[in-house]
C-alpha cells in the first residue's frame, strides 16, 4: 500500500494536472500548491488587522487611538466572549476567496488562508493558555451540502501549532439559520440566538476556549456559541477569526 506521503504527492500531482500552477485568482502569476494558488501579487492585497482596534470586537479603526475603547456595535450588543480578534480585514478580495474557498468547494485556496490566519493568531496566542479550540459548527444539513466545516478545516492547524486540542464534541447547531449577510446586528443576534445547544451537558469548570470562525462582522454567532460554553461552566471565551468583516 502506498504511504501517506505518496498518495500526497500523487494528489498534488493530479492538482496540478487540472489547475496549473498559475494563481487562481489573476491568472497571470506563477503560484502552485504550496502556495494555495496565491501568486505574490495577488498576495498584496491582503490587509492584516492591525491596531487600534476595539478592546471587544477586534474592529479596525483608521488612524491615532491611544487609549482602550470599545465601538458602538459591543456597546449596543449583549456578547458573551471576553474579546474576539481576526487575521486579515474582510476587504473584496478575502470575500471572493473566502466565498470560494466555502461554496464553490475550490479547496485549494487553504493553504494560503491557513498562512494568513497563523502569521497574526499563533504570536498573539502562545503565551495564553488555552484548554482547546471549538469552531463554530455547522448544522447537520448543510454540512452534508457543503461537504466540510470550513471553520473546523482552518481551526486544525491553529490548533498544532498551540498544541491545544480541537474541541469538536462539546457543542452542536441544532437550528438551520438563514444566511446572515443580508441581516443587520440586532437581527444576526435573534436570528442566532437559538442556533447552538451542548452536544451532552459539557463540564468546563474554569476552562478557558477560543471560538473559533472564518469570519466575524457583529460578532453574534461566535457570542451565541460562547455563550452554551459559558452556560456550561467555562471561565472565559475568546474569539478568533480567519476575517474581520466591518
Amino acid at each position: 500500500m502506498p504511504s501517506v506521503s505518496r498518495l500526497r504527492e500523487w494528489g498534488g500531482a493530479a492538482l496540478a494536472f487540472v489547475y496549473p500552477p498559475v494563481c487562481q485568482l489573476c491568472g497571470q502569476h506563477r503560484a502552485g500548491a504550496p502556495e494555495g494558488y496565491v501568486c505574490e501579487h495577488c498576495w498584496e492585497k491582503v490587509r492584516f488587522v492591525q491596531p487600534p482596534c476595539c478592546d471587544r470586537c477586534g474592529l479596525p479603526f483608521a488612524g491615532e487611538i491611544t487609549a482602550a475603547f470599545a465601538c458602538a456595535n459591543c456597546r449596543d450588543m449583549e456578547l458573551h466572549f471576553t474579546s474576539a480578534r481576526a487575521a486579515v480585514v474582510a476587504n473584496d478580495f478575502m470575500l471572493e476567496v473566502i466565498h470560494r474557498y466555502k461554496y464553490n468547494r475550490e479547496r485549494w485556496f487553504e493553504p494560503f488562508l491557513v498562512e494568513l490566519l497563523l502569521r497574526q493568531a499563533v504570536p498573539a496566542l502562545r503565551q495564553i493558555p488555552l484548554a482547546g479550540i471549538v469552531p463554530v459548527p455547522l448544522h447537520p444539513v448543510k454540512q452534508r451540502e457543503r461537504e466540510f466545516n470550513q471553520a473546523e478545516c482552518l481551526a486544525k492547524p491553529l490548533a498544532a501549532a498551540l498544541g491545544i486540542p480541537v474541541l469538536t464534541q462539546l457543542v452542536k447547531r441544532v437550528q438551520p439559520t438563514r444566511t446572515q449577510t443580508q441581516l443587520d446586528k440586532h437581527a444576526r443576534s435573534e436570528n442566532v440566538r437559538r442556533a447552538f445547544a451542548p452536544v451532552s451537558p459539557p463540564r468546563l469548570p474554569g476552562e478557558r476556549l477560543l471560538v473559533f470562525d472564518d469570519v466575524l462582522t457583529t460578532g453574534a454567532t461566535t457570542s451565541a456559541v460562547a455563550r452554551v460554553l459559558r452556560a456550561h461552566g467555562a471561565a472565559e471565551v475568546i474569539v478568533w477569526s480567519l476575517a474581520r468583516g466591518t
